[in-house]
């Protein structure tokens, strides 16, 4: 017997490997938690999303991309355009590097507003987002007899890995005290969001 239902483990487990590879929310998260800031209110804005996204899922709303087919496509067209835009200025912060360099050392630190929207910005407007929690999760909680619990798990995998994420970036944060760090950062961040935009267009 197992302290913890089974249909809680399988959530945590499949929500926390969805998560798990770095994607343009993840990056982002990652960004800000290196430099230090609003490092809880980007995390609780991110698994929030998540728990509102799955829940969503389990009670059935995925039925709205089948009910107005043009959602998925403005939703991709859109997701796409925001992640073009973002990785162009991750590149070009990139190029300049000395930015990146004073935000590493606590300046220029974003209003708290702004960078809100862009967590949000990266997080309803990619339809990967809504294909891994509305469709994805919302379809295998059904073979389970409690899909709310399930449902629960996923949402633990959520606030576990993106409070990690935020938290433990802090850990590398004498590496990225160089400016040839961020520098880097800065490319691998803009080049995802190129991947993962031109995908979206490709689809």
């Amino acid at each position: 017997m197992t302290f913890f239902p089974p249909s809680l483990l399988a959530g945590f487990g499949l929500g926390f490997s969805l998560i798990l590879a770095i994607g343009a929310q993840n990056a982002f998260v990652l960004r800000q938690g290196l430099r230090r800031q609003h490092v809880f209110w980007i995390c609780l804005a991110c698994a929030g999303s998540d728990a509102l996204l799955i829940a969503g899922g389990v009670l059935g709303f995925g039925a709205l991309a089948l009910a107005l087919p043009w959602f998925e496509t403005v939703m991709r067209l859109g997701g796409a355009a925001f992640l073009a835009w973002y990785g162009a200025r991750s590149l070009w912060a990139a190029w300049k590097g000395g930015a990146a360099l004073e935000a590493s050392s606590g300046q220029g630190e974003l209003p708290l507003l702004p960078v809100l929207a862009t967590v949000f910005a990266l997080t309803w407007l990619n339809p990967h987002v809504y294909l891994d929690t509305v469709v994805l999760l919302g379809s295998i909680s059904a073979q389970y007899p409690d899909p709310q619990v399930f449902a629960i798990g996923a949402m633990i995998a959520s606030f576990t890995f993106f409070f990690s994420l935020g938290y433990g970036a802090s850990l590398l944060a004498p590496i990225f005290a160089r400016p040839r760090a961020w520098q880097m950062l800065d490319v691998l961040v803009g080049l995802t969001m190129w991947a993962i935009a031109a995908k979206l267009l490709l689809m």
